[in-house]
C-alpha cells in the first residue's frame, strides 16, 4: 500500500468589490443577507520522482546518495514518515543501508472563484455623491459603502445616479465581492527496496599435501 500524506494551501488574490445595482423599496425594516458561490476552474498537475539510496542512518537522522554522486541529510525524520517495502510499512529505525528509496510527489492545482453576494437594505443616513453612501442598519449601526464610477440606480422606475438619492429614503442595496484563489493540494508516496544480498565467495576446501618417502 502507497504510504501517502496530503494538505493544502490556498493562495487568494485582491478581492474586486463593489455596488451592482442600487434600487428604491418601500421596506421600513434593514437587513442584510449574504450568498457565497465558489466556481473551480480546470485542474492541472505535475508529477515529480526522486529516487536515493541510503547511505547512512542512526536516530532520526538519515543521509541519502542521489544518483548524482550527492549525498543529502535529513536530520530529525519522524516517525510517520513511513516507506512502503514488501508490503510493509517501514519508519526510520527499519532502514537499512544500501535501501533504494523513491519518493513520488503529485501536485494539483485549482483555481477558483469565491463570488458574495450581499444585499443590504436600509435607510440613507448619509451621501455623498457621487463617491460614498453611508446606511443606517436595522440595529441601528450605521455602514459606509463606495459608490462606483458611473453607477445609476433606479429611483420610483427612473434611473439617475449618486446625486438623485436623498437622506431618510429606503434604498436595497447589492454588493458583489469576487475574490479568485488557488487552491494546491499534494499527495507524497514513498516506496523502497531492500538491497541485493551480498553473493557470498564459495568455501575453498582444505588442501591436502601427500609427500612420499624415496626408497
Amino acid at each position: 500500500m502507497i504510504s501517502s500524506k496530503a494538505w493544502q494551501r490556498i493562495q487568494g488574490g485582491l478581492p474586486r468589490a463593489g455596488f451592482l445595482s442600487i434600487t428604491l423599496a418601500l421596506t421600513a425594516n434593514a437587513q442584510v443577507k449574504t450568498e457565497t458561490k465558489v466556481e473551480e476552474g480546470l485542474a492541472s498537475q505535475t508529477v515529480k520522482v526522486e529516487t536515493a539510496e541510503v547511505a547512512y542512518v542512526s536516530g532520526h537522522d538519515l543521509i541519502v546518495k542521489t544518483p548524482d554522486g550527492e549525498l543529502r541529510h535529513f536530520p530529525n525524520v519522524s516517525d510517520d514518515k513511513t516507506v512502503t517495502v514488501a508490503g510493509k510499512e517501514l519508519t526510520i529505525h527499519d532502514l537499512k543501508p544500501g535501501m533504494q528509496l523513491k519518493r513520488t510527489t503529485i501536485t494539483t492545482t485549482t483555481p477558483r472563484m469565491i463570488t458574495t453576494v450581499r444585499t443590504v437594505t436600509g435607510k440613507v443616513w448619509r451621501i455623498s455623491p457621487p463617491n460614498s453612501l453611508i446606511l443606517t442598519l436595522e440595529d441601528g449601526t450605521n455602514q459606509s459603502f463606495n459608490i462606483p464610477t458611473g453607477q445609476k440606480f433606479n429611483v420610483d422606475g427612473q434611473e439617475t445616479d449618486a446625486w438623485g438619492l436623498k437622506e431618510g429614503m429606503n434604498i436595497s442595496a447589492t454588493a458583489i465581492t469576487e475574490t479568485p484563489e488557488t487552491v494546491v493540494s499534494e499527495e507524497v508516496a514513498r516506496r523502497g527496496t531492500l538491497p541485493s544480498p551480498t553473493p557470498q565467495l564459495p568455501t575453498q576446501g582444505a588442501i591436502l599435501l601427500i609427500t612420499a618417502k624415496v626408497p
